[in-house]
């Protein structure tokens, strides 16, 4: 760890918890005239998973910060006008399409890469490279096929070599069609301002460092890393020359760094209510989320369904700026199906009733079911208060 200059200033945890809710996008009217393509920006990169319980959760992450936006809506928003690409940022995200620069340095590193996973088959990847500049856009199945058995992992040499290319920047996936990613080559997709790979890695990271203490507005060295997924020397090398600068957080035990300009107002506004996806940034390094809203979370979807605490896709309730549930989410025809719910405290049924019956709008869903309450106290205190939504 470098020598680090002295804080700029001290924040006590509430207000750290306040900056980190206003950077994400929970506090404060939302900018709803920069919609969607807003929200990406705002947050630099917008994390996809291939579960779908009541939406995708890329749909999901928009949806926590606007409402119900149409989810239609929500696809065209990132993949129409070149506003955004797919790459390997905290997973595999959707980025703002301005980032593509700064991702020059991952580009490098996959290129000079002496060993993969999988064998890429003599000439596979010239023929899928001269089969998009000919015919692209193009999925991996139209390229002659993803597999070369029904088992996941065994990737065709078509499926290795366009993925390869798209590691390389060589390609670049320019939207999901099906949940099948579209390949294009970047000269073609990429607007011409943006397809370079001048930046070196230390202004690469640089910026990145910045970008993420600005989606975090106060992170420490490990939250900043786990943004986009960089590793601490990283961060180490970069970070006093990022913008970000030094401050100290009641309680957290180890330095931090804070965007400035979000030090420069307090936070105000409205909070929202709402359930959020397990791949939301908001509670993505699950230590940061410990530490800022004494709430545990992790998703459980690949653990064995006995082992299971809180349910295959349990999603965390927000309201009043605080984590006050869970909700484990599935749909029955037009009903919202809350296959468990867990509280906290009674307070929390106003709360979690209403992120429960909005959802179910948005998803089209006229009507809410709770199976399970994990404190069997609460089911009558939630009961009332969702009949008394639905009504």
């Amino acid at each position: 760890m470098t020598t680090l200059p002295p804080p700029a200033t001290e924040l006590s945890a509430d207000e750290a918890r306040r900056l980190a809710l206003r950077a994400q996008g929970f506090l404060g009217a939302p900018d709803r005239r920069a919609g969607v393509r807003g929200v990406l920006r705002h947050l630099g990169a917008v994390q996809l998973d291939t579960i779908s319980v009541l939406a995708r959760s890329h749909e999901l992450i928009p949806y926590a910060r606007l409402g119900a936006v149409g989810r239609r809506t929500v696809d065209d928003a990132y993949w129409t006008d070149t506003h955004a690409f797919e790459y390997w940022s905290h997973a595999a995200c959707i980025l703002p399409i301005e980032e593509w620069p700064h991702f020059a340095f991952r580009r490098r590193a996959y290129r000079n890469r002496p060993h993969w996973n999988h064998h890429l088959p003599e000439g596979d990847y010239d023929r899928v490279v001269k089969q998009l500049r000919e015919e692209g856009p193009l999925t991996a199945t139209d390229l002659g096929g993803a597999k070369r058995t029904s088992e996941w992992w065994d990737w065709s040499g078509t499926k290795v070599a366009v993925e390869r290319a798209l590691m390389y920047g060589e390609v670049v996936c320019v939207e999901r069609r099906g949940w099948k990613r579209v390949y294009d080559l970047a000269e073609r997709a990429v607007p011409a301002a943006l397809l370079h790979d001048d930046l070196d890695d230390t202004e690469c990271l640089r910026r990145l460092v910045r970008l993420a203490g600005q989606s975090l507005g106060v992170g420490t060295r490990a939250d900043i890393a786990d943004y986009h997924r960089l590793k601490a020397e990283q961060v180490d090398a970069v970070i006093a020359d990022s913008g970000l600068v030094p401050v100290t957080v009641a309680g957290w035990g180890r330095p931090a760094w804070a965007d400035p300009a979000a030090l420069e107002t307090v936070p105000r506004g409205r909070h929202r209510t709402t359930l959020l996806s397990p791949f939301d940034s908001l509670i993505w390094e699950r230590a940061r989320t410990e530490r800022i809203f004494g709430f545990t979370h992790r998703l459980e979807a690949y653990v064995p369904r006995q082992k299971r605490v809180h349910g295959y896709f349990a999603m965390p309730v927000l309201a009043g700026g605080r984590l006050v549930g869970r909700v484990d989410p599935a749909r029955e025809g037009r009903t919202l199906v809350a296959k468990q719910v867990t509280l906290d405290g009674p307070k929390a049924a106003p709360a979690v009733a209403q992120a429960l019956v909005e959802a179910a709008g948005w998803v089209d869903c006229t009507n809410v079911r709770v199976e399970r309450v994990e404190t069997p106290d609460l089911r009558e205190p939630l009961a009332r208060e969702l009949a008394r939504l639905l009504d």
